[in-house]
């Protein structure tokens, strides 16, 4: 039924983003900084020094918007695939591939409604700790340069920014649209995304089953989940 399809999707959203949700915070520092400024060298140094400076909760900063809104975009895009899949099979056959990457594109498309303010939001809070840390850095350079200046400026107290200043921001200077910057780009990640995704676990789930009416073992589909969503990943990683 819908609503179970709506649960299951949103359990294994929350699961999914506690899971790998430092590793997306270090993806996403290392892809905004730029060559001049660079803070980190890899995703393993990023995370060592978000530990050192913010602690072991600064890796899940902006955790709160994605576990909140993940589970409607995880609920939507597992729903709408089942929905679409069901829909374009004809008497209960097997789908053909077009077939399942139509399925795929209808639910890529669906779940961009939540994920585009969710990533907007998400990423802003995510890069603001090496913006803070880059700000921390470039005072102490120039507090060593004029450490000779009597009365040096004292530095200035960090602010933590919240998801709901920058919504707030964003509604009062561009309204509804401030939430949807990105779309195009959004829509040109998630939409092949989940026209590689969703067949390729299908078609890969489907080799481990011994008999069509049973369901393939967990080992099975978790290593299939993991093929499928790198080479999703790969694929759309220039947009993204």
């Amino acid at each position: 039924s819908l609503p179970a399809k709506l649960i299951n999707g949103g359990i294994a959203g929350l699961i999914g983003v506690t899971c790998v949700f430092p590793i997306d915070l270090a993806k996403t520092r290392l892809q905004n900084q730029q060559n001049g400024q660079r803070m980190y060298t890899s995703m393993s140094d990023c995370l060592i020094k978000t530990i050192r400076s913010e602690g072991y909760f600064g890796m899940y900063r902006g955790a709160a918007v994605n576990l909140t809104l993940v589970t409607p975009e995880k609920a939507i895009k597992l729903a709408a695939n089942d929905f679409f899949r069901h829909h374009l099979s004809k008497d209960g056959k097997k789908l053909t591939l077009l077939r399942e990457m139509l399925a795929g594109c209808g639910a890529g498309t669906c779940q961009v409604i939540v994920t585009t303010p969710m990533e907007m939001l998400k990423i802003q809070l995510q890069d603001a700790g090496r913006i803070a840390a880059q700000k921390k850095l470039m005072a102490a350079q120039a507090q060593l340069s004029s450490s000779s200046v009597v009365g040096a400026a004292e530095p200035a107290v960090e602010t933590r920014t919240t998801a709901m200043q920058i919504t707030r921001e964003l509604l009062r200077s561009k309204g509804i649209t401030g939430l949807y910057k990105g779309l195009g780009a959004t829509l040109l990640r998630d939409v092949p995304f989940s026209i590689v995704y969703f067949p390729l676990f299908a078609n890969l789930n489907k080799l481990g089953q011994k008999d069509p009416n049973v369901k393939a073992p967990f080992y099975v589909s978790f290593l299939s989940g993991c093929v499928a969503g790198s080479t999703a990943a790969v694929a759309v990683n220039p947009c993204d």
